[in-house]
This record gives C-alpha cells, sequence and structure tokens, in this order.
C-alpha cells in the first residue's frame, strides 16, 4: 500500500500538505504559528492511529465507552537530527462499567501489533490508561495504569 502526500510552500516557513485524497492543513513553524509543526504532526500521527485502534478494539469488545481522549507529550533529542527519544501516551477512556482489562487489551495490541505509526518510529513509547466514569467533558483524576513499549 502506498501513501501519497504533497507539500506545497507558501510563505516564511508555512506550507500546506495533502495526504492521499484527504483534506489540506496547515504546517507551520513555532514562529510562524499557523499550524501545527512536523514534530507536533508525528504526535498527532501516532496518538491518531492509537487512538483508532483503541477506539475499534474496545467496540468489538463491546466495552460501554462513551468518549476517548489521548494526550501526548515527547521528548527529543538535544542534537540534529532532534528525533523523538521518548514518547509518551495516557489514554482517558470514558464510560461506565468499562473494564480495565478491556481497555489494557485494546492499548497493548494497538502498541505491538496495529499502529503503524508507533512501529515507524524509533522512540521508546509508554503509555498509561485512565476509566473516567463520566461523560467526556470531564476532567476528573482518576488512577493511572503505567506501560512501557520498546519499539522492535
Amino acid at each position: 500500500m502506498t501513501v501519497q502526500a504533497e507539500l506545497r510552500w507558501t510563505d516564511n516557513m508555512q506550507f500546506i500538505g495533502r495526504a492521499d485524497e484527504g483534506p489540506a492543513f496547515v504546517i507551520d513553524s513555532a514562529e510562524g504559528g499557523s499550524g501545527a509543526g512536523p514534530m507536533g504532526l508525528i504526535l498527532m500521527g501516532v496518538g491518531g492511529c492509537a487512538a483508532m485502534d483503541v477506539v475499534s478494539i474496545l467496540k468489538k469488545r463491546r466495552s460501554p465507552f462513551t468518549g476517548l481522549k489521548v494526550r501526548l507529550s515527547g521528548e527529543r533529542a538535544g542534537e540534529h537530527p532532534r528525533r523523538y527519544t521518548h514518547i509518551r501516551i495516557e489514554f482517558v477512556v470514558h464510560g461506565s462499567g468499562v473494564k480495565p482489562r478491556d481497555v489494557e487489551r485494546a492499548i497493548a495490541l494497538s502498541m505491538t501489533r496495529y499502529c503503524s505509526a508507533v512501529a515507524s518510529l524509533n522512540a521508546e513509547v509508554e503509555h498509561t490508561y485512565s476509566i473516567v466514569e463520566e461523560q467526556m467533558d470531564t476532567d476528573d483524576d482518576v488512577v493511572q495504569h503505567p506501560q512501557s513499549v520498546k519499539p522492535g
């Protein structure tokens, strides 16, 4: 399977990007501020890939989840190329009656088998999850369940 992408330079460090037939989006430097930067897009790609896997697996397991939020942070090397050396992913699953083992299994399958974005990186990817028994719009403090996966 081949994915096609194209970037068109507009001004300064701003580009308009499009992958396959998807919508266009702006890529910019931190100074320009009109869009996400390339490294932020990598984090969002990892998060989006893992989130889609987790949602798909939880649905297949008929989990009663009502929402999912994914928070990511990445540590970068100090020298060029300033690649990610460590990525932390926090999955916040909302819903009443969600089984921790279902969430753990969904995340484990995503991290070790399905998420091609994680598999494409040369960084340690750590993840945690929490289950919140309210609707998605809450940010209650909950118990964290840390895990760590090193790329194969």
